[in-house]
């Protein structure tokens, strides 16, 4: 990239919560940034305002990162907008928690669909645009669960450590195209999804932190606009730890 070009970032579940703050943190005036949702268009609309508030130019898409299809539409919309993606985050994710033996075969289905198919899907078809760039930088996020574990989750831990594999991988793959794929591991956040956990559980994820206390979506964010900056052009097929100390 050159400093004058303007730069198209995408974040895959945008409209809150971390990916939220990520878009916010990549706003500016020589960006545009693109978010997907799945089907709170208040919340998008919410993201895009605050986006243009910083200067940024924005558009929410309804798509499903699980359809192949849905991703190779919105992707499309955004290269026929700006003919480029720089920077592509990963950040959709659901849970269905629940113990192994309990688990119902849909709700193992619908995390591992959306959590790691998506990262597949949305990462399979921007390559293609940024092998042609040769320019590209990926960030996946995974969790401090996907290394450490969790139980009542085996679904989602399965996702999560699915995508370290696979950010190391695609890493060895499009190393000599000038694209770099890294990943983010956030410990506990505070958000929407960790609130639904109840107060004793989120009390007993942070008695576990040595920082005392659970991160905030824009703890994260900071660290995701690092490995997308020039600064990180040497650094490809790690996971950065956001944590506070949870897992060493």
């Amino acid at each position: 990239m050159t400093e004058l070009q303007k730069r198209t970032v995408v974040v895959t579940g945008g409209s809150k919560g971390i990916g939220r703050a990520i878009c916010l943190a990549f706003a500016d005036t020589r960006t545009d940034v693109f978010f997907n949702f799945a089907s709170d268009s208040r919340s998008a609309d919410e993201t895009i305002a605050l986006i243009r508030e910083k200067g940024g130019r924005s558009s929410g898409i309804r798509a499903d990162v699980a359809s192949e299809k849905d991703v190779s539409e919105f992707l499309k919309k955004v290269v026929d907008e700006t003919g480029r993606i720089d920077v592509l985050v990963n950040n959709a994710g659901i849970t269905r928690d629940g113990l192994l033996v309990r688990m119902k075969e849909s709700d193992w289905d619908d995390v591992l669909d959306t959590n790691l198919k998506g990262a597949f899907n949305c990462m399979k078809i921007a390559a293609k645009t940024m092998m042609k760039q040769r320019y590209g930088r990926i960030i996946n996020i995974t969790s401090v669960v996907g290394v450490s574990g969790n139980p009542g989750q085996a679904n989602y831990v399965a996702s999560k450590a699915g995508i370290i594999g696979l950010t190391k991988s695609v890493a060895q793959e499009l190393a000599t195209r000038g694209i770099t794929v890294n990943a983010v591991a956030p410990g506990y956040v505070e958000t929407a999804m960790t609130t639904a956990l109840g107060d004793q559980a989120r009390q007993a994820m942070i008695d576990r932190i040595p920082m005392a206390r659970g991160a905030s979506p824009g703890d994260i964010a900071p660290v995701v606009v690092f490995l997308a900056s020039d600064g990180a052009s040497y650094i490809t097929g790690q996971v950065i730890h956001v944590n506070g100390g949870m897992y060493m």
